[in-house]
């Protein structure tokens, strides 16, 4: 469960290379957005899992307490450094929808590493997204609107964050860029 010197510089590097790839969803999230927020209001959300990998990803690469909390909070970091419309509360939403993601392993004990729990990661860092955005961004928001977002973020964190961060991650394990990982070795199976 303890870090090696590794995990700190690998999840480092993934964390800072998914808030570069912050930085692009910030600029191509934007026209999308719009749309689809006057198609249904709260629809908009579809787009959140964009920051929500990093987390996700870290977690089920380094599978140790506290990677999903460290590649978030990295990536936002990252993200905010190279500058966007949200400023320091980026900074902010990186730690609570690390939070999020980090909740589901901790409560597999840090031993489930499969695509359910990798999804389940992903939709609990959506719900997070959603409240902290309802609070933040949208407060008095219409029941109708805060329903519709809180699913198209849960749907959206399950999707982009949890099922391509596991999908990313068997890649890169395949390639053997992971053998000195548990990510690295581990059953081809998906319910592991």
């Amino acid at each position: 469960m303890r870090w090696r010197v590794v995990d700190i510089v690998v999840a480092s590097v993934l964390a800072a290379a998914a808030g570069l790839i912050f930085v692009l969803w910030n600029i191509a999230s934007n026209p999308v957005s719009a749309p689809l927020g006057a198609l249904v209001p709260g629809l908009q959300a579809l787009l959140g899992g964009g920051w929500l990998f990093a987390g996700v990803l870290t977690a089920l690469v380094i599978r140790k307490p506290g990677a999903a909390v460290y590649g978030e909070l990295v990536a936002a970091s990252v993200s905010a450094l190279v500058g966007n419309q949200w400023g320091v509360l980026t900074l902010e939403s990186g730690l609570v929808q690390g939070l999020g993601a980090e909740l589901v392993f901790a409560v597999f004990l840090y031993r489930r590493w499969g695509l359910p729990t990798a999804v389940l990661s992903g939709a609990v860092a959506g719900v997070v997204l959603a409240i902290n955005d309802l609070i933040l961004w949208y407060p008095g928001s219409a029941f109708g609107f805060a329903a519709v977002y809180v699913v198209s973020a849960i749907v959206s964190g399950a999707a982009l964050a949890g099922l391509l961060s596991w999908f990313v991650v068997r890649s890169l394990a395949r390639t053997g860029a992971l053998s000195r990982f548990a990510a690295g070795r581990v059953d081809p199976s998906p319910a592991r």
